[in-house]
C-alpha cells in the first residue's frame, strides 16, 4: 500500500475510536446536569445518587474522549501537510475556536464540578455541569462546520495558491453552510440515542439483578426505573429528531454531492421516481448493481428531487464540465480552482467505493432502528411497576440499546467520509494531494500501528472502568454542606 492509502487507514482507525466516545460526552452531560437540576429542585437523595453514579460513567467517558480527540488534529500536520497549508486560513478558525473557546470552557467547568460540591452553593454548582455542557456542544459546533465545509467548501476564495476566507461573511457562510445545518442537529440528535439508551441499559440490567437477588438498598429499584424509563424516552425522542433531521440531510447531501448519494444507493442510471434499494447485490468494484428488494419512489423522495443523478451519468457530466452540484452550479471555491484541478489532477477517479457507502448507510439506518425497538420493548416489560426477567437474552438487549445507535453513528460517519471520496475538499481537493510528501510508508504504518495498540490498551482500560463502576451500581450520598473556610482542602467527589 502506499502513503495515501495508509493515511486514511490511520485517519479512519482513530477518527472512528474518538468518536466513540464523542456522543456520550456531548449528551450524558445534559442529562446528568437535568438530573442534578432535579435533585436541587428535590432535595431526594435519589436524583442525587443518580447524578454522581452517571457523573462518574460520563467523567471516565470524557477523560478517554480527550487523549484520543487530541491525536486527531496533530494528525493534518503529521500526514496532512498538504491539505494543511491549502486549506490552513479556512479549516484552522473553526478549530482554534474548538481549542480555545469550547475545550477551555468545557475543561474548566467540569474541573469545577468535579471538585466544587462542597465548596460552591448548590445552584451555582449546578451552573457548572450546565457550562460543561454548553461546552461540548459548542465544541461540535465547530468541528462539525469545519467537517461541513469539507463537504460543501462555501464562503471561500481561491487566492495565492490556498483556499482563504472570503472575509467576515466568508466565516458566517461557513457557519450557515446548509450541510452544518442539518448535521448538527443530527449528531446532536443521534447522540442523545446513545446517552439515553445508555442510561436506560445500565437501568434495566440492574432491575433484572434487583429481581433475581431482591433490593439490598432501599431506595435503589424506584431510582433505577426511573432511570430506565428516562433513558429510555430520551432515546425514543432523539431517535424522532435523528430521523428527521436524516432525512433534511439526504435532501442536502444530494444537493452538493449528488454522487455520493447515488454510490450510497448504489443508483447507475439516471432515474425518475427512483426506487430505494433495500438490497442489492452488486461486485466488489462497484462497478454494476442488481436490485433485489427495492421500495418504489423511496429514493426521489429522500433526495428531494423526481429525478436521481446515477453514477455513470454523473461520471460523463464531470469528464466534460468538471465537478458540479446537483443543480449544475459551483461554490466559489470549486469554480475558481476549476482550472487548477483540471491541469494538475486530470484522471481523478471521481466514483467512491460504492459497496462500503452503500452498506454503511444501510447499517447506520438499520443499526438504529433496532436500538429504537429495544427501548420500546424495554419500556413495555417495565409498564406497570413490574421488574424485567434475568436471562442472558434481557443482558445481551442491555448491552445492545446504547452500542447499536453507537455502531450505528460510526457507519454513519463512515458513509459521509468514504462517499465523499477521492476529494478530501468536495470538488477542489483530491485526498491523494492532500498526503504529506515528505511522510514515507514506513513511518506511516508504524504510526499507525503504535497507535493502534495504544487505543487498544486504552479501550481495555475504558471498558474495564466502564463495567466496573456501572456494576457497582448507585454510590450512598451523605447530606451536602458547603465548607465556608477558604482554606479547606479540595476533595475528589468521585
Amino acid at each position: 500500500m502506499d502513503a495515501v492509502t495508509l493515511a486514511r487507514w490511520q485517519f479512519g482507525i482513530t477518527t472512528v475510536y474518538h468518536f466513540l466516545f464523542v456522543p456520550i460526552t456531548i449528551a450524558m452531560s445534559m442529562l446528568v446536569a437535568v438530573l442534578q437540576t432535579m435533585w436541587v429542585k428535590t432535595g431526594k437523595d435519589a436524583y442525587l445518587r443518580l447524578t454522581k453514579f452517571f457523573g462518574k460513567l460520563f467523567l471516565i467517558n470524557f477523560a478517554l474522549g480527550v487523549v484520543t480527540g487530541i491525536v486527531q488534529e496533530f494528525q493534518f500536520g503529521m500526514n496532512w501537510s498538504e491539505y494543511s497549508r491549502f486549506v490552513g486560513d479556512v479549516f484552522g478558525a473553526p478549530l482554534a475556536l474548538e481549542a480555545l473557546l469550547a475545550f477551555f470552557l468545557e475543561s474548566t467547568f467540569i474541573g469545577l464540578w468535579i471538585f466544587g460540591w462542597d465548596k460552591l452553593p448548590k445552584k451555582v454548582h449546578l451552573m457548572t455541569i450546565y457550562m460543561a455542557a454548553i461546552g461540548t456542544m459548542i465544541s461540535a459546533v465547530f468541528i462539525l462546520a469545519a467537517n461541513s465545509w469539507m463537504q460543501n467548501p462555501v464562503g471561500t476564495v481561491f487566492n495565492n495558491g490556498r483556499a482563504e476566507l472570503d472575509g467576515v461573511s466568508g466565516f458566517l457562510e461557513v457557519l450557515t453552510n446548509p450541510v452544518f445545518l442539518v448535521t448538527f442537529p443530527h449528531v446532536l440528535a443521534s447522540s442523545y440515542m446513545v446517552a439515553g439508551g445508555l442510561m436506560a441499559a445500565i437501568g434495566g440490567w440492574h432491575m433484572a439483578k434487583i429481581n433475581r437477588d431482591g433490593e439490598t438498598r432501599e431506595g435503589d429499584l424506584k431510582a433505577y426505573r426511573f432511570a430506565t424509563k428516562f433513558g429510555a424516552w430520551v432515546m425514543l425522542a432523539g431517535s424522532l429528531v435523528t430521523i428527521i433531521t436524516g432525512d433534511l440531510q439526504s435532501k442536502v447531501m444530494t444537493d452538493v454531492q449528488p454522487m455520493k448519494m447515488a454510490a450510497a444507493e448504489g443508483l447507475y442510471e439516471t432515474t425518475k421516481n427512483a426506487p430505494f434499494s433495500v438490497l442489492t447485490i452488486g461486485d466488489l468494484n462497484g462497478e454494476n448493481a442488481t436490485p433485489i428488494i427495492e421500495v418504489p419512489g423511496l429514493l426521489s423522495f429522500l433526495s428531494g428531487h423526481e429525478e436521481v443523478k446515477g453514477i455513470n451519468n454523473l461520471k460523463e457530466e464531470y469528464a466534460a464540465e468538471g465537478f458540479l452540484r446537483n443543480d449544475e452550479s459551483q461554490t466559489k471555491l470549486q469554480s475558481e480552482y476549476a482550472a487548477e484541478l483540471a491541469q494538475n489532477y486530470p484522471d481523478v477517479k471521481i466514483t467512491p467505493n460504492v459497496p462500503v457507502t452503500y452498506w454503511s448507510f444501510r447499517l447506520m439506518m438499520g443499526l438504529g432502528f433496532i436500538g429504537m425497538g429495544i427501548a420500546l420493548l424495554t419500556l413495555w416489560t417495565i409498564r406497570k411497576d413490574r421488574l424485567p426477567k434475568p436471562s442472558k437474552l434481557w443482558t445481551l438487549l442491555m448491552f445492545g440499546m446504547p452500542l447499536l445507535p453507537l455502531f450505528g453513528i460510526s457507519f454513519g460517519w463512515i458513509m459521509a467520509e468514504m462517499g465523499r471520496q477521492p476529494w478530501i475538499v468536495a470538488g477542489v481537493m483530491p485526498t491523494m494531494a492532500a498526503v504529506s510528501p515528505t511522510v514515507s510508508v514506513a513511518e506511516v504504518l508504524f504510526s499507525m500501528i503504535v497507535y493502534t495498540l495504544i487505543y487498544g490498551g486504552l479501550a481495555v482500560i475504558e471498558v474495564w472502568l466502564f463495567l466496573k463502576y456501572a456494576k457497582a451500581g448507585l454510590p450512598e450520598v451523605a447530606p451536602i454542606e458547603v465548607q465556608t473556610d477558604p482554606d479547606a482542602p479540595m476533595t475528589f467527589a468521585y
